[in-house]
């Protein structure tokens, strides 16, 4: 028990290093950037002493937190022997985030004296206050517990079952709960919570004791009896469950989660239209237009911020899809399972085994496929939105053309959206076919055997089979029309834009271009996602 417990603090403690060495490691590269900049800036536009002075002390940073990565590889070469970070570390770590707000609160000070300072210095102390509140956390308040539990008394003591709130079983990996349940946000936003699942899994082959149990927001245990609940209230009057009533305990079930996809879908959406339509003040800044003294940095931070906030709404955008997914389609199943136990013999002549089975299995895992689509029609309306308004920013009136270019398109993936849903529809009703007769061919295998009849149902099998494959090539076929729309579409878009331009005398400048070209790239997934949408 007391191996159990330490390896599982070591880990813990690892992953606390891995995370500090890396912050470390990025403070240190961060300053060589801002170091090579303002050389490279000062080098052109002349030097004087508080540049020199300023250069030292990047270059003092750069050899300082350089050192800090060695001495954390060294110090936590064997992590299992370390309870705290060394007490050296930790009081440079206050003593810097002090220093950095300090230096923080007097350059505002002075920019809103003067009106004009320089950027550098402001990017460089909001880094070093985040940075060192970050370590200070690390620092101060994660610790090795390894060794100071409960669990050093003895088996046979009757209190040794706890350990800080903890009952000694959670140390099982089949019985803890997943530490998503318990993460911050710096672990939900970088995933860091799969760190000890992902570290175990690298030393040897996962079994089902180390894979942690689930939440039990997520689980069936929790989410079954909500949405049973939600069923039963729903049809209080006695008039059986419809398809409207099954989607409100579907949405009632996961209703917080599904806003907080909407939140970070529209946040995607915003930040991935950031670069098209910076894209064209910077091709005009690097051609030597500058309309103020800092717009190159602020260029800068602006594509790297909107591509940090794309990365991290997108992972947990999806992430959070998955989940609604998963869970609907987990309840589904089980509610019904719980409804084939109690079908009568009546019943069940009506609904096979095989067709139960395939409720389970396609049909309620088509439903929780849907939750990757639920955004995807008010996206649309907003992704073109978008576009239209940056390509009407550089190109003036030849983004009409554009706007007709994409509901052309648009219109095209409707009848395509059609068909698939109609193939779709035909696909599943022969499968259905086929394995109730399946199921029923092999319920009365007996009787098949003494007749003699085994060939004739077999070419009824195969008959039914041969159907099935059709309509499966239909709709095969049909995606791949779906895919070819997806690589035309950029292009005919393009031309179609491109063409009005010539024809109304629209300059096509180098940052137009490539504006208008991203524009179109991400135009291209809603124009695509639009025939599954409609399926």
């Amino acid at each position: 028990i007391k191996k159990v417990s330490r390896e599982g603090s070591k880990e813990r403690l690892i992953l606390w290093y891995k995370q500090t060495l890396a912050c470390c490691f990025v403070v240190s590269v961060s300053n060589v950037v801002l170091c090579l900049l303002s050389y490279f800036y000062w080098y052109t536009n002349g030097w004087s002493e508080d540049k020199l002075v300023s250069l030292i002390d990047y270059a003092l940073k750069i050899l300082a937190w350089g050192a800090t990565c060695v001495c954390l590889q060294c110090q936590f070469s064997n992590p299992g022997e370390q309870k705290r970070f060394p007490v050296v570390l930790r009081i440079w770590w206050g003593f810097f985030f002090s220093i950095s707000c300090y230096c923080l609160v007097i350059d505002i000070v002075l920019f809103k004296k003067h009106g004009s300072f320089p950027t550098q210095y402001l990017v460089s102390d909001v880094l070093s206050v985040v940075t060192g509140l970050f370590l200070c956390i690390v620092g101060f308040f994660v610790r090795n517990e390894g060794e100071d539990t409960l669990l050093e008394e003895p088996l046979l003591n009757g209190d040794s079952s706890v350990s800080n709130g903890a009952e000694l079983s959670k140390e099982k990996g089949g019985d803890t709960v997943t530490p998503y349940s318990n993460a911050g946000i710096f672990s939900i936003l970088t995933f860091s919570w799969m760190g000890p699942l992902i570290a175990a899994g690298n030393k040897k082959p996962l079994d089902l004791e180390d894979v942690p149990q689930l939440d039990n927001h997520d689980s069936v245990i929790g989410a079954f009896p909500k949405f049973k609940n939600r069923l039963e209230s729903a049809d209080s009057e006695g008039n059986g469950v419809t398809s409207l009533k099954l989607v409100k305990a579907l949405f009632f079930l996961a209703w917080k989660d599904i806003l907080w996809t909407a939140l970070f879908a529209f946040t995607y959406t915003v930040a991935s239209y950031v670069g098209p339509f910076l894209i064209d003040t910077f091709v005009q800044y690097l051609n030597g237009q500058r309309e103020f003294k800092a717009e190159g940095y602020l260029l800068v931070a602006a594509f790297f911020v909107a591509k940090l906030v794309e990365c991290l709404s997108q992972r947990r955008w999806f992430f959070k899809l998955q989940q609604v997914g998963l869970r609907q389609r987990a309840v589904l199943v089980a509610v019904i399972y719980n409804k084939g136990l109690t079908l009568s013999c009546q019943s069940k002549q009506s609904h096979t085994s095989g067709e139960i089975i395939n409720f389970m299995t396609v049909d309620a895992e088509r439903v929780g496929d849907f939750s990757w689509y639920m955004h995807d029609p008010w996206m649309v309306v907003l992704q073109v939105a978008l576009a239209l308004l940056i390509l009407y920013k550089t190109l003036g009136l030849a983004s009409i053309a554009a706007f007709v270019a994409t509901v052309l398109i648009m219109l095209a993936n409707i009848p395509l959206g059609k068909m698939l849903e109609k193939f779709q529809d035909k696909l599943m009703e022969s499968k259905d076919t086929r394995m109730k007769a399946t199921s029923e061919i092999l319920r009365n295998m007996r009787i098949l055997k003494l007749q003699g009849w085994e060939m004739k149902f077999l070419s009824k099998i195969v008959g039914l089979r041969s159907v099935e494959e059709g309509w499966l090539k239909r709709f095969v076929y049909t995606n791949a029309m779906t895919a070819f729309v997806f690589w035309v579409a950029p292009s005919f878009v393009s031309v179609a834009t491109f063409g009005a331009c010539v024809f109304l005398g629209v300059p096509l400048e180098s940052g137009k271009i490539l504006s208008a070209l991203a524009t179109f790239r991400i135009l291209q997934e809603p124009i695509y996602n639009l025939p599954d949408t409609i399926s």
